[in-house]
């Protein structure tokens, strides 16, 4: 019999090829309706109270059931946890969803059809695209695959080797809480906190571990320079170790001025080199694929490994 660690590689290589191959659903999307989920429970819970408590009994009530019954489906049936497993994952990643939006905004960008691409970059960032120059469109895109690498796919992949399908569950779902609640606006500076918290400690470990590997794959030491010297500038505590490293590993300069919502921010300078260009989004997108094969090579490596090492059989 296979190990269970030779089971969950498994399990891993197939959701991986599941979202390579099909991508993101795109008609009757599982988070759509987790979103309406989240809306409905929003609603009722701010009759009694809108402050931390409240939603924290919020993002309690919208993630709890969705784990109890993905666990129960689990425990249904001795190989339930296969298909199980495999489907949470599918559903966590979105790893072809990034690398189509990616290339989506490269393509016009190369080819020099400014006004496709500020339109494409659009779709994918909270930032005003629609008077950037071209470097400020190729910032726009190179920062989203770097930064998504994290929430899209390479945290998703390290909560599913830590709990399996549940923990990917997890992730994507407290992902998707944080996206609609971590905002620090009057209405949910005190509601969301708990979302904002929560996804910050969820990601605290893969962030990291993607910083990591970017640096790994790209420009060793500028990349471990930049995520030394620049992550602690960025406002998020997990972005900024991915960003800065991302932007080290592929030489180029990230951050900088960017308008949201009708006003400009500064932020912090990342990286180091020339203004990144269709050509940097697309090295991004390598970053993060060759960054898989990384993690799915050393998942592998430990599955055989651990056999040999503990002298134990299947399980």
């Amino acid at each position: 019999m296979l190990s269970t660690t030779a089971a969950l590689v498994l399990k891993l290589a197939a959701g991986l090829l599941a979202d390579r191959l099909f991508g993101e659903p795109r008609r009757f999307h599982p988070l759509i309706g987790f979103g309406r989920w989240a809306q409905a429970i929003e609603a009722l819970v701010r009759r009694f109270g809108a402050g931390r408590a409240a939603g924290a009994l919020a993002w309690l009530l919208a993630v709890a059931p969705w784990l109890g019954l993905a666990l129960a489906l689990r425990a249904a049936h001795p190989l339930a946890h296969w298909p199980i497993d495999i489907a949470l994952l599918w559903f966590a990643l979105g790893g072809r969803s990034l690398v189509d939006h990616a290339e989506a905004i490269a393509a016009p960008l190369a080819a020099g059809d400014l006004a496709t691409a500020r339109e494409r970059a659009g779709r994918i960032v909270s930032r005003d695209t629609s008077a950037l120059d071209a470097a400020g469109v190729a910032r726009a895109g190179t920062e989203s695959v770097l930064e998504n690498g994290n929430d899209a796919v390479f945290g998703a992949l390290f909560w599913f080797l830590l709990g399996g399908g549940a923990g990917a569950l997890l992730f994507r779902l407290a992902n998707t809480l944080d996206a609609m609640w971590g905002y620090r606006t009057p209405r949910y500076l005190a509601f969301g906190w708990a979302a904002a918290r929560l996804d910050d400690l969820l990601n605290l470990v893969p962030a990291r571990l993607t910083a990591l590997t970017y640096a790994l794959l790209g420009r060793r030491r500028l990349a471990f320079a930049c995520w030394r010297r620049q992550a602690g500038a960025w406002d998020s505590p997990n972005a900024g170790p991915v960003m800065a490293a991302g932007a080290g590993a592929l030489g180029v300069s990230l951050g900088g001025a960017a308008r949201y919502h009708g006003r400009e921010e500064l932020r912090p300078h990342l990286g180091s080199g020339p203004p990144p260009d269709a050509c940097s989004i697309r090295a991004a997108i390598a970053l993060v694929r060759n960054g898989v094969l990384l993690w799915l090579g050393l998942a592998s490596a430990v599955a055989l490994a651990l056999p040999l090492l503990t002298g134990a059989g299947g399980a």
